[in-house]
């Protein structure tokens, strides 16, 4: 009996390879799930959504968006294989993930097209084609605070910022990238009467209530239309560009090619569909009127005719 089954299964497994070999190899298990680790911000989290609604409308895999992470350690994430896909920006790799500056951009090349290159070579991942928007760091004051100081740039602060207090969230006085509070305050030669790290969910509350006058916010928050902030030009030049682009492992599309053949092109429907104040509107209606992000994804999408 033993050699009965013995047999039997000696001829199956003879059988397996035989099929292997007639289709020209067995491939490794096809993949049906990509995991995304969610972000901090309304913005990330609206692409995050969107990118799911068109992954699983176009193709067969499921996208799995798991707990909020800060963009350091989803990059690290990642890099890891952990994860294969995050929203991100093109400053945020030069400055964060790569720890270079924008002068380290070379003459002839953008910014995006630089990162690109390097983050690629180094870690094994790189941008898609860039959504549209331009969130970069932005210095701002409540209007009431601009108004009595004449401030219309940030240069403006230096003969009055010992007047005035600086808030912003706690990553920002990280020593994680070169656009950050120390060398942002070196390079103006800004000297603040007080400075208060203050979690993001609080941040704009303590703006309200006259705690903090002078913050760092992201061009494209729809919360600084809630505050009434004044963005003050950065007529120096300090902050890079963050164009928004999906970042993605290299090899994320041929480990897919067996489910979804075309989510390179899927993910790239979203290049360009965006702009500034679209985003604004966006993560407006998520932080102020409190839709979930998901819900605020889909109808932008539908209103693009993405989704039907």
């Amino acid at each position: 009996m033993r050699y009965f089954f013995t047999s039997v299964l000696c001829a199956a497994i003879v059988g397996c390879a035989g099929l292997c070999l007639g289709f020209g190899g067995c491939s490794k298990q096809e993949k049906t799930t990509i995991i995304i680790q969610d972000g901090q911000f309304s913005e990330m989290r609206i692409i995050h959504h969107a990118v799911k609604l068109l992954v699983e409308s176009n193709t067969r895999l499921t996208v799995d968006i798991r707990d909020e992470m800060s963009p350091v350690n989803s990059f690290n994430q990642l890099v890891k294989g952990e994860s294969y896909l995050m929203n991100s920006y093109d400053g945020t790799v030069l400055a964060t993930f790569l720890k270079l500056d924008p002068i380290d951009v070379p003459a002839g090349s953008t910014l995006y097209e630089f990162v690109n290159k390097i983050v690629s070579a180094k870690h094994k991942v790189r941008l898609l084609d860039k959504l549209g928007i331009n969130n970069t760091y932005a210095i701002a004051a409540p209007a009431a605070v601009v108004d009595k100081y004449g401030l219309k740039t940030v240069s403006d602060l230096v003969p009055v910022a010992k007047e005035l207090v600086f808030g912003a969230e706690h990553e920002f006085f990280s020593l994680e990238g070169s656009a950050r509070f120390k060398p942002f305050s070196s390079f103006y030669g800004l000297t603040f009467k007080d400075t208060k790290p203050i979690d993001i969910g609080l941040k704009y509350y303590a703006i309200e209530t006259g705690n903090v006058e002078v913050t760092v916010t992201y061009a494209t928050d729809g919360m600084n239309r809630k505050a009434g902030l004044f963005i003050l030009q950065d007529d120096r030049g300090f902050f890079p560009e963050y164009n928004g682009a999906l970042l993605v492992r290299n090899a994320l599309f041929e480990e897919v090619k067996e489910t979804a053949p075309n989510l390179e092109s899927v993910l790239n429907r979203l290049g360009g569909v965006f702009t500034d104040a679209i985003m604004s509107d966006l993560t407006y209606a998520v932080d102020v009127d409190e839709l979930e992000p998901a819900a605020v994804a889909e109808a932008f999408l539908v209103e693009k005719g993405l989704l039907h």
